[in-house]
């Protein structure tokens, strides 16, 4: 078995058995891709039914030189998980990273933006600023209002629907990853900037034919790019002089700690942000301890 081989039979696992995306799946072989470069530039002729722990332990020695103790945990999470695809179709009997551990990395907490800072990003908008009569200050706005109000992922929010909107019933239909689709709440002032950009400025522009139900577009009429929300969020954050890191993944972050610092139910909060496990959402427990002093000095018997 080649590597090729076994690269692309894995790669057919992950989309048809798992249901990944196509970004979780090219995450999972960019780390196979590395070993195999690694073989390759060592003129190292060893496929992957054959190569053993002390091939694999070499490579991650020399590759943890050149990268941080939480990008060298993904690269043996990544290789373990692909040896244990190949055992479990019976290529091979042991899995080589079996005695190999990871490092110990602490849990890394997501960056937040407080209520104050969403507001100026959010103020920080040129609503006049238009391209070619689309008016591109109301469609940035509304796609801010949007990532914070529901708590979106980039890609969930670029591949938004018309057809996905149920205002009446006060929801919207998401499709996360691996296509799993979730139902999420979104509020009335949220609905009323997406009706106000689909009904009156969206409506004016020429949408390409393949994406006639997307929701957001850019001013040719095609789908937004991952890309372009990243330069959008950033170049706000610069315009206020904003002292942090941000991403669109950071309104995601803060509508998850917005809500629990609320007092909203962790469960309900997990199934919003389509984590399949809770302990993926309890991360949010830790980034404000004050809300645990809070709820200790509220519920417990003896405050």
């Amino acid at each position: 078995m080649t590597w090729h081989d076994a690269l692309n039979d894995y790669q057919l696992y992950l989309k048809i058995e798992r249901g990944l995306s196509q970004n979780s799946i090219s995450n999972y072989s960019y780390d196979i891709q590395k070993l195999v470069h690694y073989l390759q530039v060592n003129q190292m002729a060893i496929s992957p039914v054959d190569i053993d722990y002390m091939t694999i332990q070499t490579f991650i020695y020399e590759t943890s030189k050149k990268v941080n103790a939480r990008s060298q945990a993904r690269i043996i999470s990544g290789l373990r998980s692909f040896f244990g695809y190949l055992i479990f179709e019976d290529y091979r009997k042991i899995n080589p990273l079996d005695h190999i551990e990871s490092p110990k990395i602490g849990r890394k907490l997501p960056d937040t933006l407080s209520i104050e800072d969403i507001d100026k990003l959010i103020s920080a908008i040129d609503l006049t600023k238009q391209y070619n009569g689309y008016s591109i200050g109301e469609r940035d706005r509304t796609i801010l209002e949007t990532l914070y109000s529901c708590g979106l992922r980039v890609s969930e929010l670029t591949n938004l629907k018309i057809s996905d909107l149920f205002f009446d019933e006060g929801f919207i239909k998401v499709t996360g990853k691996g296509d799993k689709q979730r139902f999420v709440p979104i509020g009335n002032s949220t609905q009323k900037y997406i009706t106000l950009y689909k009904d009156e400025v969206r409506s004016k522009i020429k949408v390409q034919k393949e994406d006639k139900d997307t929701l957001f577009l850019n001013h040719r009429g095609k789908q937004l790019t991952r890309a372009m929300i990243f330069t959008i969020i950033k170049r706000l954050a610069e315009k206020i002089n904003l002292n942090k890191t941000i991403s669109p993944h950071t309104f995601r972050h803060s509508f998850a700690t917005h809500l629990l610092e609320n007092g909203a139910d962790l469960r309900a909060i997990q199934l919003m942000l389509g984590h399949e496990s809770i302990t993926t959402t309890e991360i949010y427990m830790h980034v404000d301890r004050s809300h645990l002093k809070h709820v200790l000095n509220t519920f417990h018997p003896r405050k």
